[in-house]
């Protein structure tokens, strides 16, 4: 969660200009929540080998290289190379990615597959005039004002960084056009700073209202946010209740999104005199599902700030769930400690201990507390693992399912920061656990892009959570449907474009 400064952007480039703009990100992207991890020699591995092999497919069918990478051919070629590059982790053969029709013949056949996704995020569009501010301490609208200041190359992506890469017209691009999802749930991050929200309270529920009249069904959920300990926090939840009737809660523990505020109001789930009053209303509202911002919390970052290191941490969930099972806790980045620290990070631990801080002790809570209403997300930290380490990836799969169960493990993609989440959906449908990993922790295999493990994550246990009926909601078409089959018949492809930043390459 450090907070990109004017000092660092010598160091850094918006991700738009970053590459070639291939179908899977080649390197790690800030969403402003952490440092970007500087690309490694393996991913500079995969950008090579998927720029040679990328140019020479594309000649082969006549088109650009650019275009080639907005099929789903150049989508299956990127999985094949990262098995080049990783070992055998994803099912893609060399046939689907040199022939376009075998490989769309599997896109249009998983197409129809339910997606939701329950972690995406688009941003205000009214920032506030401190963003320009080179002496401010940063915040997402402050990068895109800055990468206009420090020389966007426009001309490497045909087009301008602006802030509305990042909201809602973009938004609804990226999530219902360029993707499979069907669903999706709109969350937020509170400051204390009423600036540095990501939207105000009122604009996530004026944007769920919308796209559902649009879409004449109930595309989108929402979240309320909580800001304990501010005044009127309680107060201000009787209102959201009757006002807004969230479709749920989001809570960062560490009080505040841009930590350099100091997390002042940072607080633990199982504080019983705090937290215990909110949970009675929401019993009582009937609106169950308590989804909390955990983990994020690499040691360079405990470094500077090591009060808040325990609010970071996964410790107060299990008596929170134990005290309160007419609730679900729904735990967002099942609170995977190392994003944002060295690649490394998460291979040496796991390597050493067969253990992923804190992911691993959130798969306990249910055995040591005997608890079932714990639930983990995995916005961002799947995005990050599976281009990075993909091995982690599989390995935080097969712990989250062994210990919480594959019938409580959410798909969340923190979109829209790293594009349209297709690419991470592709990534989820091709993803295996490697047998010699299964065998050593008593792992189950994933299986089949749509079988019973990925159809549960990719949305039967959201729909569950959140109560969802899709035979109702979604049993005729509506007019997104109409759109997207225009979109599709149209020709409409992905843009391939990620809006946060990168290291520069050195």
């Amino acid at each position: 969660m450090r907070i990109i400064r004017p000092d660092d952007m010598d160091r850094l480039m918006p991700a738009e200009e970053a590459s070639a703009h291939s179908p899977i990100p080649t390197q790690i992207i800030s969403s402003d929540e952490y440092y970007p991890a500087p690309q490694t020699d393996k991913q500079r591995e995969v950008e090579a080998r998927l720029t040679e092999l990328g140019s020479t497919l594309a000649k082969k069918q006549g088109i650009s290289r650019r275009r080639f990478f907005q099929t789903a051919a150049g989508m299956a070629a990127s999985y094949y190379v990262m098995n080049q590059v990783y070992g055998p982790l994803f099912e893609v053969t060399e046939a689907e990615a040199a022939t376009p029709a075998l490989a769309q013949s599997r896109a249009d056949d998983l197409k129809g597959q339910m997606v939701f996704d329950a972690h995406t995020h688009f941003m205000r569009d009214d920032p506030s005039p401190l963003l320009g501010d080179p002496n401010r301490v940063g915040g997402f609208l402050w990068q895109r004002v800055q990468a206009g200041k420090f020389g966007f190359n426009k001309d490497l992506a045909g087009r301008e960084a602006t802030v509305k890469d990042l909201q809602f017209e973009n938004f609804f691009k990226e999530i219902f056009l360029d993707s499979d999802t069907k669903v999706a749930l709109l969350t937020n991050a509170p400051s204390d700073s009423p600036l540095d929200w990501l939207l105000p309270q009122e604009e996530v529920f004026k944007a769920r209202d919308r796209i559902n009249k649009e879409a004449g069904a109930r595309r989108m959920l929402a979240h309320y946010t909580l800001t304990p300990g501010q005044p009127g926090w309680l107060e201000a939840i009787d209102r959201a209740i009757e006002v807004h009737k969230p479709d749920g809660w989001k809570g960062y523990t560490i009080g505040d999104v841009f930590i350099a505020h100091g997390g002042q109001h940072a607080y633990r789930l199982d504080d019983e005199k705090l937290m215990y009053p909110f949970y009675e209303k929401a019993a009582k509202a009937g609106i169950r599902n308590v989804c909390v911002h955990k983990g994020l919390f690499p040691r360079a970052i405990e470094a500077r700030f090591p009060h808040l290191a325990t609010f970071a941490s996964v410790a107060d969930v299990g008596k929170a769930a134990k005290d309160w099972p007419q609730l679900n806790f729904a735990i967002y980045h099942s609170g995977f400690r190392h994003l944002g620290g060295a690649p490394t990070d998460a291979v040496d631990e796991w390597e050493q201990t067969g253990r992923l801080s804190w992911l691993s002790d959130l798969a306990d809570i249910p055995g040591k507390y005997g608890v079932t209403n714990v639930y983990g997300d995995l916005g961002a930290i799947f995005a990050w693992t599976v281009i990075a380490q993909p091995k982690i990836a599989a390995a935080m799969m097969g712990t989250l399912i062994k210990g919480l169960g594959a019938d409580h493990v959410i798909w969340g993609t923190d979109s829209v920061w790293t594009g349209s989440p297709q690419w991470q959906i592709e990534a989820m449908r091709r993803l295996e656990i490697p047998e010699d990993i299964q065998a050593k922790h008593g792992f189950a295999p994933l299986g089949p892009a749509n079988g019973k493990v990925k159809n549960a994550i990719f949305a039967e246990n959201g729909f569950r959570l959140f109560g969802y009926r899709k035979d109702t909601e979604l049993a005729k078409p509506d007019r997104f449907t109409a759109m997207k089959s225009e979109y599709d018949r149209e020709g409409g492809s992905r843009t391939n474009l990620r809006y946060g930043f990168v290291n520069k390459p050195t």
